[in-house]
Formats: C-alpha cells, structure tokens, sequence
C-alpha cells in the first residue's frame, strides 16, 4: 500500500482515504461504547465527542507534522500520536472482547423474560466503560515499559543436519526490526549493539527494518552500528521499510559502517571445510521499487555445493516456501514483530506463515524474531522484544 502511495497522486489519495475511513470507524466506535453508551449526560457526551474527533485527527496529522519538524520536537509529536494509537488498540480490541459479555447478559435476560431496563443497561455499559478503560491503561503501561526497557537475549539451539563438527556451538546473533526512527535513536540503539556484543557472537545478522527515515535524519542515530564486533562479521538483508527511507543511500552507509548487506548473494562463514553457506535476498515487496530490486534467491545460490549447510536471511517468512525447496537448512527472518500487541499476531497470520520463534517447514527450519524495537505505538503486550542467540548444533 505505501508502495503505491510514493508513485501518484491518485494512489496518495486512495490510500489517505482508507486510512481515514479506518482510523475514524476505530474512533467512532470508541466514542460510541465509552461516551454515548455510558450516557453520561449531554455536556460530558458533547465534549466527549469532540475529544474523540481530536483524537481521530490527531493520527494522521501528527504522523505527518513529526516528519517536518526538527528531530527534538519529532519525538515529542511522534510520543503522543503514537501513544494514543497503542492505548486505542487496546481498547478496540478489549471494547470488541466486552461484546461477548454484552450478549450474554442480553441473552440471560432474554431467556428470563426479564429484559434490562434503561437504568440497568446504563450500569452495564458504565462499567465496561471503566473495566475496559483500566485495563487498557494498565496494558498500556505495562507494554510502553516491555518495548522501551532493557532488550532481553532470546537463546535458541538450532539442530542442522549439514553442520560440520568443528563448528558445533557456532553462534549467530540476530538482530531485526529496530525501527531507527521517530521514537528510538542513538542512545537506545547503543544499549542493544552493547547486549549485542556481550553475547560474543560469532557472526551477527541484522534482517530487515533497521529504519524508518533518511540517512541524512538519521546517520548520528545509527552510528552506534560501527561497534558491533563478530569473529566472522556483520550482514545485513533489506526489510519494507528501507524501501520507504532511500533504500540505496542506505545501503552505502551500512557499507560504510562495516555492516556488509547481502543482495541475492551468499558468503562462506568458518574456515574451508569448517565452515557453511550464509544467503541474503531482498525483501520480499521490493521488485516494486524498480531497478535491480527484488528477491532472487535462485541467483544467490547458483553455482553452491549442496552438500554444505545454509543458513538464509530473509526479512520476511513468507520466503521460506522457496527457501525450503532450494535447500535452505534454516532461515532466519523478522518482520512480523511477533504480533507486537496481543492479539494482533492472530491477523498476522493471515499474511505470513510463522508469527515468532523456532519452526520446522519440511526439511527445514525458520526462526522468527519478534524484533528488537517496534514499529508505531511503544507498546508490546504478548511479544517482547529481544536479541536472538542462536547456537547451531549438528542434528
């Protein structure tokens, strides 16, 4: 969709359409269960829907004022809009939750043949109001101090059939979904190259969505990049959102930071016979950006000893399909923030495969990261963030 978006002014305005049709149904409903079902009298209703219309612009708005003014007051723009948008998608979904409980106290009453009166179903609806609304807050709080606090290191033992002995314990630390941008910067960023580095990696992956804007932006805030150390290097494969941010400018600047990008190619990791295949490929959406963008897996292992292992990285699951048949041992890929915001993962899976985690697909494995930052809201409920260590063993 944002694809379209940066190609017309026709695309522009079909896609600025659905959003407002979205983002005001979400409102409309909000304001409808926890204003005007609570009937909390005509000047409160009044105001209520007047802050519920605020709230409803301010989404788009906001998103598009923190892109114009000076990164100080960006973050602070970025912080309320972003805000209010994770606490609405709590309540939407906790609003949408409470209906199964409207319909059995109707259902109950209905059955009884004693029908709520106006007086009882204006307590009913009072205090869903203010069950929901507490809760939402409470999640809320609880999900800004998961997706702001210290990342947490996610171990995994990876079992591949292919594995030479010598490297038994070998250790790939990834990193994915960092989402360098309008809410997190340089001195977070440094924190997580610091747990990084700790976990003494002995090559480290970064799979997609490192940022969310351009390199003139952002170049101070990834600078903390340069310090990551590993025996056999750093590489990086391309997300969806480079492609919104200058794609090719920032590809430079990775290079320029020691962090070498993988582009439908493959490197030898280890030491001559001690040692296996790492793929990259673009991301799965890219071919619609134009020039020489697009996943081509084929191309990056054209010409390989199958008898050696693979390890491919891919930004998004879905990829695993032709990965598993091309012979791919295990395929490391992000994107789906593990949901982010229960039970967003859910409809995640309607577009991809795995949602997080370590999976079997055939013969071969896939481990999804739930990513290191986030995307939007500062929020994650049901899918922290964390550092992957993966320490491949012989199967």
């Amino acid at each position: 969709m944002v694809e379209a978006v940066q190609r017309s002014p026709a695309a522009f305005a079909l896609f600025f359409a659905i959003i407002s049709l979205v983002v005001g149904g979400v409102h409309y409903y909000l304001w409808y269960r926890l204003v005007r079902g609570a009937d909390l009298g005509a000047p409160l209703s009044r105001a209520g829907g007047w802050i519920f219309v605020g709230l409803a612009l301010l989404i788009p708005v906001g998103m598009g004022v923190g892109r114009l003014v000076n990164r100080p007051v960006g973050r602070v723009v970025a912080a309320v809009v972003y805000g209010w948008m994770g606490l609405a998608i709590l309540l939407f979904f906790l609003l949408v939750t409470s209906e199964v409980l409207r319909g059995l106290v109707q259902g109950v009453s209905a059955f009884t043949s004693a029908p709520l009166d106006p007086a009882r179903r204006t307590f009913l609806s009072r205090g869903i109001a203010g069950t929901v609304s507490f809760f939402a807050l409470a999640l809320g709080g609880i999900g800004a101090a998961s997706a702001l606090g210290k990342v947490a290191l996610a171990r995994v033992t990876v079992p591949l059939r292919r594995l030479p002995a010598a490297l038994e314990g070998f250790r790939i630390v990834q990193i994915s979904d960092l989402h360098i941008g309008p809410t997190l910067g340089g001195a977070w960023l440094a924190e997580v190259v610091a747990g990084v580095n700790a976990a003494e990696p002995d090559v480290i992956v970064i799979t997609g969505d490192l940022v969310d804007g351009s390199v003139a932006d952002l170049r101070a805030q990834v600078a903390p990049l340069a310090d990551l150390r590993a025996k056999h290097g750093v590489f990086f494969v391309t997300g969806n959102h480079e492609y919104y941010s200058g794609v090719d400018a920032w590809l430079d600047e990775l290079r320029r930071l020691g962090v070498r990008p993988l582009r439908n190619e493959r490197v030898s990791i280890g030491d001559g016979v001690h040692s296996f295949d790492l793929a990259g490929v673009d991301d799965w959406n890219a071919r619609r950006f134009g020039g020489d963008h697009g996943p081509d897996l084929a191309r990056a292992l054209a010409g390989r000893d199958e008898s050696r292992e693979l390890v491919l990285l891919a930004h998004q699951p879905k990829q695993i399909h032709e990965a598993e048949r091309l012979g791919v041992g295990l395929q490391l890929s992000g994107h789906t923030h593990g949901g982010q915001i229960f039970p967003w993962g859910l409809f995640v899976r309607l577009d991809q495969p795995y949602v997080a985690g370590l999976a079997r697909h055939g013969a071969a494995h896939i481990y999804v990261s739930r990513g290191t930052g986030f995307w939007g809201p500062p929020i994650r409920v049901g899918a922290p963030p964390e550092i992957s260590v993966l320490e491949l063993v012989a199967a």
